[in-house]
């Protein structure tokens, strides 16, 4: 008979796998919606084809005027990133460093399952410029929460554009995620200020030990935040890895012949953000299908363009992230079962940093 320890294990695999089966069929699922209706009340077939699929893989190339700007737009982001990085870091590291990370991370994040890439590049720089993994990780998860902002702040402006009455049904949600953008903002700056003065205090007083390695764990992680100066010059820095793919999305509803369809990128770009933030769906590429078709003909686009906006702006970003990703993958003689281990022990890692803050501190 099985002792309890290995039965652990096996159902633990069990529920990843079961989770996995999951996954996979609600992408097909929410892929599907692109390309068909699903008939769940009257009689007939149950999914109805939105236009004729042959037709539509043979217009594909026709396509291409705006898929190669999109594709170098989207491989823009990578040395935008970059330069956006050291903002947040609190010593200098080279950019060609900066750089290699961001596109190893790109790659990882788009070849190997898990979405593990700004773990990873999170991890190298650790392991690179021996900065503290809470020090690395808290750095990229400030330069993603400013790029939400970013992001948050161009759909406003966007809604000034010709689309502002198309989109206005929208107001609402808008209005929620600026205020949930800014509350985040708030509590960054406020947790990397007060954190570890908060710590010491506890300390001083013997009082509640969990939370105090908790707070010293936050100041660790966010002490890039601690400047409102530094928190604003890194949020212009994080205009740039916003607004190339906002004007990517743009050009390619503009090519799809949609009129104004050049301001209507950061709306896409908003819409896709705020989709795949749904938490407990794990199907983030079936949210892409999802809601980049959803918008595109809420935008005015045909149901086959709408199909071919979704495919090839999804095609366009994997090939652009992990062709320029590869290049740094090579320069850097990385295999890929070395990206699997490095994202085994950065999970352990962070792991270990979770494990940590709920455990007393030694008396």
């Amino acid at each position: 008979m099985p002792e309890r320890g290995e039965r652990a294990p096996r159902g633990k695999a069990l529920l990843h796998a079961l989770l996995g089966v999951v996954g996979a069929v609600i992408t097909v699922v929410l892929i599907s919606t692109a390309f068909f209706h699903w008939n769940l009340r009257e009689p007939g077939p149950l999914l109805v084809p939105r236009f004729p699929l042959g037709k539509f893989f043979r217009e594909l190339p026709g396509h291409l005027k705006w898929l190669i700007p999109f594709m170098l737009l989207e491989a823009l982001i990578i040395p935008l990133r970059a330069l956006q990085w050291q903002q947040t870091l609190q010593r200098k590291v080279p950019f060609r460093e900066r750089y290699h990370l961001v596109a190893i991370g790109s790659f990882t994040h788009n070849v190997l399952p898990g979405k593990l890439g700004d773990i990873i590049r999170a991890f190298l720089l650790g392991r690179t410029q021996r900065i503290p993994f809470l020090q690395s990780v808290g750095s990229v998860a400030v330069c993603k929460l400013l790029e939400f902002a970013a992001l948050m702040l161009l759909v406003a402006v966007s809604f000034l554009g010709p689309f502002g009455k198309t989109m206005a049904h929208f107001k609402g949600t808008l209005e929620v995620a600026l205020s949930l953008c800014v509350g985040l903002v708030a509590l960054v700056v406020l947790l990397a200020h007060y954190s570890r003065p908060l710590a010491r205090a506890l300390h001083r007083r013997h009082r509640m030990p969990r939370l105090e390695n908790l707070l010293q764990h936050v100041a660790d992680g966010l002490g890039t935040a601690r400047s409102f100066r530094g928190m604003a010059v890194a949020l212009a820095y994080s205009v740039g890895p916003v607004l190339a793919p906002s004007v990517g999305y743009g050009m390619a509803l503009h090519g799809l012949g949609i009129p104004g369809g050049l301001f209507a990128g950061a709306v896409v770009l908003g819409a896709i953000a705020l989709g795949q933030a749904v938490p407990g769906v794990p199907a983030g590429m079936g949210l892409y299908y999802f809601v980049t078709s959803w918008a595109a003909r809420s935008l005015g686009a045909s149901e086959a363009d709408a199909a071919a906006f979704s495919t090839l702006t999804h095609l366009g970003t994997v090939v652009a992230n992990v062709a320029v990703g590869a290049i740094s993958v090579h320069q850097r003689k990385l295999r890929l079962k070395d990206l699997r281990r490095g994202g085994s022990l950065a999970r352990e890692a962070a792991h270990h940093v979770a494990h940590e803050a709920v455990e007393p501190l030694p008396q």
